[in-house]
């Protein structure tokens, strides 16, 4: 599933070409791609023809199209496979072509933002905006501070100026869940999901089963500082690619990928200390760690 830096790659790519730009005309080719919204394919197409939209934001993993009004937005979410496309007018179809927005911008042009999804679990909806809970802007690309009400329960994440450290120190002391789980606890910090939580954790020398409760304020400050670290490396390589499906608005594909160094890395040597790295269940997921460097966590007694 993308995580913050591959959804961060697709909202930068898109501002520029969206905002400003007016929805001349609005396709809904599968209607599951609507499973957010509140009404049919129809009401969709309705209610955002002749729309202005005003910026690109993004939460975590979930990205909005800010409208005119300032009261409501397009709420993207890309699902294990999905993928927004900047396009040319009338270009023909994509494979798996979902939606498709055709905007007319003041200074681009005519374009058309394509909403395709080989999995259909990624979804666009039309969503009314609503107070930040601490007064702060929304998320990344909007000074408004708003936020969809699909995104209201979903935390910071750990690049946003309005993130809170000590609330998320705090919340490890509460929880004796394992580390792993807690970091893709979306409503804890969002934005982390399986690939970089094994990085940081790497990174950090924490063993994945961990209890968070047990990681002493130097471990939750220097995991902290890691988990950003990693993510502003992805986001300056374009994030990472194992497959096609995994691609910026031009369709190219990050390469952070190349820069690994625990997850998908199964058998390889750890580059820290040459121990093999091991893969193990978690939630009908996998854990990448090194047995050497992340000391698995004592039993208790």
């Amino acid at each position: 599933m993308p995580e913050l830096p591959e959804v961060e790659v697709v909202r930068a790519g898109l501002a520029p070409a969206v905002t400003g730009s007016r929805v001349a005309g609005v396709t809904v080719w599968d209607e599951r791609a609507l499973t957010r919204h509140d009404g049919d394919a129809r009401s969709f197409e309705t209610a955002l023809t002749g729309r202005r939209v005003t910026g690109a934001a993004r939460r975590g993993k979930f990205l909005w199209l800010p409208l005119d009004g300032g009261d409501h937005a397009v709420v993207g979410h890309l699902g294990m496979s999905g993928q927004l496309l900047l396009r040319p007018p009338a270009a023909p179809a994509e494979r798996h072509e979902r939606v498709r927005l055709d905007i007319d911008h003041p200074e681009h042009g005519e374009l058309a933002v394509v909403f395709a999804d080989q999995r259909t679990f990624g979804s666009l909806a039309l969503d009314t905006l609503v107070p930040t809970p601490d007064g702060a802007a929304g998320g990344w690309g909007t000074d408004a501070a708003t936020v969809p009400t699909q995104v209201s329960h979903i935390a910071r994440d750990p690049l946003d100026p309005a993130f809170r450290d000590d609330l998320f120190r705090a919340a490890l002391s509460r929880k004796a869940s394992a580390i792993k789980r807690v970091l893709l606890d979306q409503t804890v910090l969002s934005g982390v999901g399986n690939i970089y939580a094994d990085e940081a954790l790497w990174a950090s020398r924490i063993h994945p089963e961990t209890p968070a409760a047990a990681l002493s304020s130097r471990a939750a400050r220097k995991l902290l500082a890691e988990i950003r670290a990693v993510l502003e490396k992805a986001l300056a390589e374009g994030g990472t690619s194992f497959d096609a499906q995994y691609v910026n608005v031009n369709g190219q594909a990050g390469y952070f990928a190349h820069s690994l160094n625990a997850y998908g890395r199964t058998g390889q040597p750890c580059p820290r200390c040459g121990a093999p790295i091991v893969r193990v269940s978690f939630t009908n997921r996998s854990s990448h760690f090194c047995p050497r460097c992340q000391k698995a966590p004592r039993p208790p007694r």
